[in-house]
Parts: C-alpha cells; structure tokens; sequence
C-alpha cells in the first residue's frame, strides 16, 4: 500500500533547539514518518534570508539534524537532509517566482510584520521571496500533507494557488497539497513571561528550555519557573497562566492528562509539582542530549547520513523539476 506523502522542514537557527520545536513538530513527525512516505529538511536556503555566520550555520546545520535524529526521526526510515544540498529546491523556486503575483507575495502576513519590524533598507528579497521557496520545497516532492503550525497556513495556501495556477497552465504538473494543522498541538510558553511564546530570541534565556541544556540547568530553570501567589496546581490560562504552561508541559511529556496531574498534585505545594516535572523533563532530554553529542563527536558519519538522504531526497525531486522545466519549455540538457 502507497503510504501518503509528507513534508515538513525546519531552520537551523540555533545550536539547541527548544522544548517548543520538540512539543510542536518533532514528537509529530516521529509518529508521522510510520504512517507516512515522509521528508523532512533542515532549511538552511530559509535561514539566510537573515544574515548568517557561515561557521555558525554550518554548525547548527549539523546540531539540527543530530537533534532531529536523537529525538526519533529514523533517517532508514524518512528522508531527512539539508535543504541545500538538493539543488532543485532553488531551481524551482525561480521557476516560480515567475508565475507569483507582486501582490500576492506583499500580502504574506510574516512578511509584512517583519519587514514593518526591520524596515525597507533591512529587508531582503530573500525574506520577500521566502513563501514562494517554501512552496518549492513542499511541491517538489508532490507532497500531499504539509505538518505545519497556524502561522504557516497561509504560505501552505500559497503553495497551493502555485499548484493550481502551473497546472492550469502547463498541464498537470504538480499535486496540490493539503495543510496539516494540528489542532492539540500544545502552545508553549516562556517559564519567566508564561503570557509570552516560548522562544529561541526571547531576551532572556532564563524562560526557555533547550534541548541540549545540561540537566541540571533544565531543572533549575523549572524550579525557577514563574507560578503565582495563590497555590492550587490547577490549569487556568487566563489566571493562572505559569501553572497552566507547567501543567502542559508535563502532560505532554509524561504523556499524561492535565486532569491526571491536578489529581495527583492536589493539596501539594508547587515545589512538589516542579520536581516532578524537572524529573520526566530532564530524563527525556538527557538522553536526546547524549545521543545528540555523540553523533556531532562524528561529524563524518552524520554527514555520510544526511549525503546518502541527499541523494535519496535529490532522486525524487529531480524527477518533479525535469517535468516541470520540460512543460515551461527549457531545452532539455542532452
């Protein structure tokens, strides 16, 4: 049986990702990738659109995807590899280019906010052009389900007009995908602002959990964690919203309902409650984190890793953008 085809990528934008990437794609693409023909990349080409280090990205390159593969996603068993080692990812992307309007592009929300955020002179085309590479990676590999946040459905709603318009246009070409916006996926938030996503450029790291800290930093950064004044385990996000973001964390990760928790915790005082959490917190990233060092101690063989994906990735993709060029009317090379 043909399984559904998937995919999904992330920036290498930190040595460590964050118990938010962890929460948010990386438990789903582990239970995905066994029902699905899935791809997963790390998008390098996206991260450029802000200026880069070249040392740095190359090392957070590698950090992503031993992280990835830590946590579960299997490169036998997905195709995982960095976005810039397929070159038909930038090729496409060109191609269309040519067929997204001015003015479609200039409605993408994250553009607009961030380019309103850094301004003209510091906004490149690449940030400008972002959505459309996007939909290259995604059509590529006539990908089906896109796993995506919210934020992402409307560069998924693009994909889908470029779909549609190439087909219509040069015939049917590409597979038009589906956004997978997964709906229980839980929102995490920062320890010291719980009102505040979790995130890799909060001004302070001591609100976010890294997946690579060491254990007894995690647990000091729980034990540390915003609560309130009141007591009471219980999940309120709108008056208790440090309990409530604890509360989510430690059922996701213990794999427990919140109910279950507030039970076990009732008439405890929130010290109880953090330990408990540091615990299954600092037990599930401590082994990530070793077997994350122990694949960047070989960085030879997690680059034989991601070549073998690379090709295994270029294969299928080479195919799509051949059709794709030959239907534009590119002279085929002989």
């Amino acid at each position: 049986m043909t399984k559904t085809r998937l995919y999904s990528g992330m920036q290498p934008s930190a040595d460590s990702l964050q118990i938010g990437n962890y929460i948010g794609a990386l438990l789903n693409w582990k239970k995905l990738q066994q029902t699905h023909d899935a791809f997963f990349s790390i998008v390098d080409l996206h991260a450029i659109t802000v200026a880069q280090d070249p040392a740095k990205l190359r090392e957070n390159t590698r950090a992503t995807a031993a992280q990835y593969i830590a946590a579960g996603i299997d490169p036998a068993e997905s195709t995982l590899y960095v976005q810039s080692h397929v070159a038909a990812h930038a090729q496409l992307a060109w191609a269309l280019n040519t067929l997204t309007g001015f003015g479609e592009a200039s409605r993408m929300t994250q553009f607009k906010d961030k380019s309103q955020k850094q301004g003209a002179d510091a906004t490149t085309v690449g940030l400008f052009a972002y959505p459309v590479l996007m939909a290259a990676d995604i059509l590529l590999f006539q990908s089906e389900i896109v796993p995506v946040g919210e934020d992402q459905r409307q560069h998924v709603e693009l994909t889908r007009d470029l779909a549609a318009r190439f087909n219509s246009r040069f015939g049917d070409t590409f597979t038009v995908p589906e956004a997978s916006i997964i709906r229980d996926t839980a929102k995490i938030y920062d320890l010291q602002n719980p009102t505040s996503k979790m995130s890799k450029s909060a001004e302070s790291h001591a609100g976010v959990i890294w997946m690579l800290d060491e254990p007894s930093v995690t647990a000091k950064k729980i034990m540390r964690a915003v609560t309130d004044a009141e007591g009471g385990v219980v999940f309120d996000r709108e008056n208790k919203p440090g309990v409530a973001n604890l509360l989510t964390i430690y059922s996701v990760m213990a794999e427990r309902s919140i109910q279950s928790l507030e039970d076990e915790y009732a008439g405890k005082g929130y010290g109880d409650f953090k330990k408990g959490l540091a615990e299954v917190v600092t037990e599930t990233f401590g082994a990530i984190r070793g077997r994350t060092l122990e694949l960047l101690d070989d960085p030879a063989e997690l680059d034989r890793i991601l070549a073998g994906n690379a090709d295994r990735a270029a294969a299928v993709a080479d195919v799509t953008l051949a059709n794709a060029f030959e239907r534009m009317g590119f002279l085929a090379r002989r």
